[in-house]
């Protein structure tokens, strides 16, 4: 199934717009509870005002509430955002850490924003278990379980580590194009003949295309 999706997907990317591994670690803090494509739109103005984890540190909390405010609970992120500044400064000398053990101490960041640092800005590869691939992975029926690091870890046993981060890719475009929360496009699924849950979405070939979004979808 992964190989399968890997050819649905070849172009599969970490969707977040980003330059440095502090640019990704703020975009995937600002993700929470909206889409990436919303994200994208705040990220220009605010990466060309703030460049480092001091400018974060000392940043005038109205200004950044302002930049942030369209990507929702803004006042929340804004003060992650501060404190994560002021850690990385105090602890790390202002640099994003390349390591698990010690992303996950920082504040706003879990195991899966710290996957997705680790996979897209240091080539550490990491499994991103967002709601979209745990979504997935239980309709797949490679796992039951619900919690996102015992997902992360039965999803790793399955395959090579160094599949791991493109993985994580090519699940959530699939999440994100065809095999949606609520209506599935099951009839246009390349991996279906493997799915145990197909059929809780659109079947007909010509219906379910229909459902497809992104650049799948029909012209």
């Amino acid at each position: 199934m992964y190989r399968v999706l890997r050819e649905r997907y070849p172009y599969a990317h970490c969707e977040l717009d980003f330059t440095t591994p502090l640019e990704l670690l703020v975009a995937t803090i600002l993700s929470a509870q909206t889409t990436d494509v919303g994200v994208n739109k705040v990220t220009p103005i605010l990466f060309q005002r703030y460049r480092t984890a001091a400018d974060y540190a000392s940043a005038d909390r109205a200004e950044l509430e302002a930049i942030v405010q369209p990507t929702g609970f803004y006042r929340a992120k804004t003060d992650t955002l501060i404190k994560l500044g002021a850690a990385l400064t105090e602890r790390f000398d202002g640099q994003v850490p390349p390591r698990l053990a010690d992303l996950v101490t920082l504040p706003g960041v879990g195991r899966k924003t710290a996957n997705v640092v680790l996979g897209n800005a240091f080539g550490v590869p990491g499994i991103t278990v967002d709601t979209h691939f745990g979504r997935l992975v239980r309709r797949f029926g490679w796992t039951e379980e619900e919690d996102p690091v015992k997902v992360e870890h039965a999803v790793g046993a399955l395959l090579p580590r160094r599949d791991w981060t493109m993985l994580s890719h090519v699940v959530i475009f699939h999440g994100r194009r065809t095999c949606h929360a609520r209506k599935p496009a099951c009839g246009a699924c390349p991996v279906a003949r493997w799915c145990p849950s197909y059929g809780i979405g659109e079947t007909d070939p010509d219906r379910a295309a229909r459902l497809l979004k992104f650049e799948l979808a029909p012209e």
